[in-house]
Formats: structure tokens, sequence, C-alpha cells
């Protein structure tokens, strides 16, 4: 079976095409690197990806994870290869140098992320959550903490893990138990918290915790939490780990994929109480930790899109080698087969804008972190704010879909394990759950994201939408721009209609809206591509793919658009009351 190669070229026709690389390489911050150093990042990483972390893959499906007493022993080659991994400074990447980071744009570490995840997304689910733990000692941490834990996260020689959920809480993270008690300049948390990924593991000599817990008469609900740094051992003065802190794994929980990465049951404070340490102010934990989960947020939506190109690549090589059927008198592979055919462009057409929606999203972040103008920082992370839904649960949605069709286009072969494609079908089932489920996220669509700044968040991407129009009108786009104004027309009634609605009636359509609204800007960024696909042998195949995701995906997509308040009536409840 062939094995994954990453698409390089094509990587970077997205980044400079239609994200805006060449925009983002010229603030200052990066000054001195060009188009040709982000190629050999790019080459780099899939190297690295093929030869350390693709090999380990089926091994952590088949041996995974598993408890040792109190000691989680992670699939063999996974301590080998990260150690590897930490090596090669690929951990820090996207941050700055003073702490031991590379200095990259968060565009391309967008696009290792990618690599890594078709390569090996439970190996990658680690530094994953470890760049979101160093995301939010950034902005909310003091000088000592920073001092203290940045030079170890950032290399990767500590991970950290984010440790929000409770057994009787779930998504209602307001209703979390776990307690942070006063003991001078610290505190001792006491609790427990489920479904904590490489909450423990063996791969690196600490493990930092950020748990959310409440303070002695701290308000009810999500205003009265507060974040705390938890290490599994604490440093002396010099960053040296030391004494292990009342902290540990109690379970591991067998899943449904994503076998390689622990998910573990933690408890804190069976004896004196786990030390930890607060971050940012008194009661404003769930602002800080908003901090991590919008990061992670966007990383799982690059996780769906790293699962769906492997699977992808995995089903066009098996549809050239499965020789099935007879054409024109002859047997015939069955990519020859129209269906099959039909089934490979949808999953292509739909990664193609997938890729441009992540990669822009983190465009936009390199602009809100570096951009000299302040009204530019402030406008780019108002998109990366409304950018965070659709990233995380369209791709993800998508991602689902697509490992689901490459498993069908293997037929009954796709069903043996033996061929692996159903593990990218276990392994992406997890991610439209993670980090806010994608119901949530699409609450927080319409919910949050549309009433924010007055309401203007959408509409100034919408503004530019429609500027863009105007040169979508000519060349080989100008076939395709009636529907793409049709779809934006549709999506702005929408959203009037939304902003004007009651909250039960913005989240009855919630999900479809998301839908609507993720797949209208993809097909504006794939026929952005189209438009530059002369200028790039790496496009050649861009307008196919725009034609074939404006005419067959957008108009299912806009399909799931209706009156909000119209919807509603139509939610009964009565046929849900008994089975």
């Amino acid at each position: 079976m062939s094995a994954y190669r990453p698409p390089v070229e094509e990587m970077l026709f997205v980044q400079r095409h239609v994200a805006g690389l060449d925009a983002v390489l010229a603030l200052e911050a990066f000054a001195g690197m060009d188009v040709e150093l982000v190629r050999q990042v790019l080459e780099e990483a899939g190297r690295f990806a093929v030869r350390e972390l693709l090999p380990l893959a089926p091994v952590a499906d088949t041996r995974p994870a598993r408890l040792e007493g109190e000691r989680v022993v992670t699939p063999p080659g996974f301590p080998e290869a990260y150690r590897r991994f930490v090596e090669g400074g690929w951990n820090g990447l996207a941050f700055p140098p003073e702490w031991g980071g590379q200095g990259l744009p968060w565009l391309v570490d967008a696009a290792v992320a990618e690599i890594w995840n078709a390569a090996n997304t439970t190996f990658e689910l680690c530094p994953l959550l470890t760049q979101a733990g160093i995301e939010a000692l950034l902005a909310h941490g003091g000088e000592e903490q920073k001092r203290l834990y940045l030079p170890k996260l950032v290399p990767g020689t500590w991970t950290a893990a984010m440790c929000l959920t409770e057994p009787h809480a779930g998504s209602d993270v307001g209703a979390l138990r776990t307690r942070a008690e006063p003991d001078g300049d610290r505190f001792r948390i006491f609790g427990q918290k489920i479904f904590i990924t490489f909450g423990e593991h063996d791969m690196a000599e600490n493990i930092v915790h950020f748990v959310l817990a409440r303070l002695p008469g701290a308000p009810e609900g999500t205003r009265g939490i507060s974040l705390f740094l938890v290490p599994k051992c604490l440093p002396d003065a010099d960053g040296r780990p030391g004494a292990r802190n009342d902290m540990r794994c109690v379970k591991l929980e067998h899943k449904l994929g994503i076998h390689g990465s622990p998910t573990c049951v933690m408890v804190y404070g069976e004896r004196e109480g786990a030390v930890g340490f607060l971050v940012g102010r008194p009661h404003e934990g769930m602002r800080c930790m908003f901090t991590m989960m919008n990061n992670a947020r966007i990383a799982v939506g690059i996780e769906g899109l790293g699962l769906a190109e492997a699977a992808f690549q995995r089903a066009l090589a098996y549809a050239h080698e499965r020789v099935q059927g007879v054409r024109g008198g002859r047997r015939v592979p069955i990519v020859e087969h129209p269906d099959v055919r039909r089934m490979l462009l949808s999953m292509r057409a739909r990664i193609a804008a997938m890729r441009a929606l992540c990669y822009l999203a983190k465009a936009a972040t390199d602009l809100q972190h570096h951009h000299p103008d302040a009204e530019v920082r402030r406008a780019a992370a108002g998109r990366v704010a409304l950018l965070t839904p659709l990233v995380k649960a369209w791709c993800t949605d998508q991602a689902v879909d697509i490992c689901s069709t490459a498993l069908q286009v293997h037929g009954g072969a796709g069903f043996i394990e033996e061929t692996g494609i159903a593990r990218f079908y276990r392994d992406v089932r997890i991610t439209p759950i993670y980090e806010g489920t994608n119901g949530i996220q699409a609450r927080d669509l319409v919910g949050r994201k549309l009433t924010v700044e007055d309401g203007t968040l959408p509409w100034r991407l919408f503004g530019e939408l429609r500027d863009e129009l105007d040169s979508l009108r000519r060349g080989t786009t100008a076939e395709m721009a009636p529907a793409l104004e049709d779809a934006l027309g549709r999506l702005e009634r929408t959203t009037r209609a939304l902003q004007a609605a009651g909250a039960d009636a913005r989240e009855a359509v919630a999900v479809p809206y998301l839908h609507a609204f993720a797949a209208t800007l993809g097909a504006f960024l794939l026929a952005r591509g189209a438009r530059a696909a002369h200028r790039d042998p790496a496009g050649r195949h861009w307008p196919q793919l725009a034609r074939w995701f404006v005419r067959r995906e957008l108009p299912a997509a806009l399909a799931g658009l209706d009156d909000p308040e119209a919807v509603l009536e139509l939610l009964d409840p009565a046929p849900l009351t008994s089975a």
C-alpha cells in the first residue's frame, strides 16, 4: 500500500496564492525569511515525518499506550521519536527565539502540523497541547512562571496538558468541583479530571498541567473559575525537576481510535494536595484557558486536515492499483469508474478548501501578533476569532466524511484491518468532539461571533468577499462568479436573520449555518487559487477543483440555510419523549 507523501508544493501554493504568505514574510518579525526557506522547512518536516513518525502509526494502533502502576508507557518507539523531534527544534517552530523557539510564522507551523497529523496524529497530540500551554503562559503567565517553564516547554523538553473536564460536568465547565486552597504563595489542588490527553507519559521528564479549579468563596459557574499551573515534578530554582507532585493517573480510557495517545483520568490531592500556581488573576481562569482552547481548536481542525489528506492519498493509490470491472472490453483499475472518480474528486476538492481555510486562519494569527499597525492587529484578532469555529467544526466534519469515503473507495477491503484505512476513520472520529463539540463551535459562531464588536466581524469578511467578486468575474473563474455571488447573498441574508433572532432560534440553525458559512468561504478561496493557477504549476488542478466544489459541494451546504424561527418550530420535542 502506498505510503503518505507530504504535498509540499500544494501546501506552498495555498500559502502563497490563497493565504497570503508573501504578506506574512514581509513583516519585520520574519525579516530574512523567504519562500525558499519555507520550502526547506516543509521538505525537512516531510522527511522527518516519513522517516520517524509514519512507521510508528500502525504500531501505536495495535500496541496502545498502557498504564503500569502509576506509570504510562507509550507505544514502542514514541519516546525515541519524541527525543529526536525535540532535538530537531520542531516543537518551538513558531515561538519566540528568546524562549528557545525558531521564530517562524504560524502559517508555516500550520503546514508542518498538517504533516505531523497525516503521518501520525496520535504522536502529534502531545506537541499540540504543549503549544497550547505555551500560548497560555505567554499571554497570561507571570514573569517568574515564564522564566521557569517556557525554556522547557518551548523546545519540548517538558510537555503540557490541558485539564478541564470532570466526570459529572462534561462540557459544562462551570459545574467543576476541583478546588484550590491557598498555601502561602501557592495553592493546593484537590479534584479529578477526565479525558486528559498525554496527562501522563514516558516521553518527557516533566509534564505541566494547566488545571481549572475553584478558589474558596469563588462565584458559582464559570465566573468563579481560576487557572493553575500544576507540574508533575516540582522544579527547583534552576528549572530542574524535583519531587513528584501529589497527582497521578488512575486510569487510561479504552477508545475507538487514537490508541497511541494516552487519555488519562487524573487525580490531584490524594494526600496533602497537589502544588499549583495561579496563572493570571483569580476567577479569570476561563479567559486564560480560552487562549489554550482557541489555539487547540484551530490545531484540531488541522488534525482533521492531515488525516483527510493521508486517507485520500491511500484511497487514490488503491484506486489506481485495484483492478476490477470491465470498460471498453478490458479490465480496468477502479479509478476509471465514474463513481470512484466522483468520490476521489469530492475528497480532493474539499481537502483543498480545508487547507485554504486552515492556512488563512494561521496567516491572520501572524498579522494579529506581528503587524506594526495596532488597527490591523485588532482586525486580524477578530478574523481569527471568527474563523476559529469554522476551522475546527467544518474541517473536522469534512475529515470524518472524507476518511469514511476513503474506506468506501477500498470496498470490502476497507473494512479489513490489514489494509490500514480503517485506522484513519477511527482516529478522525474524535476530532468533531475534541475541544468543544462541533455543536458548541456552531453555538459560539451564532451566539458570540455574530454579536461581538456590534456584529461587525462577519460583515467585514463579507465586504472583502464582495470586493473579490469583481476579479472573479473575469478569466478562468467567470463561470463560477454567479454561484459565488448567490451563495454570498444567501449567507448575508441568513446572517441578518440570525443577528435579529432569539437565542433558541439561532441555536436551532447553528450547525447548518456554520457549514454554509465555511463552504461559501471555502468556495471563494478555491476560486482565488484557481485565478492564480496559471502562475504556478502546483495549482494546475485548482480550476477543476474549484468548479467541482462550487457546482457540487457548495449547493448541498447552502441547502441547510433556513429561517431560524421556522426551524425552531419544527423542533417539537414530542417524538423525543421516549424511544
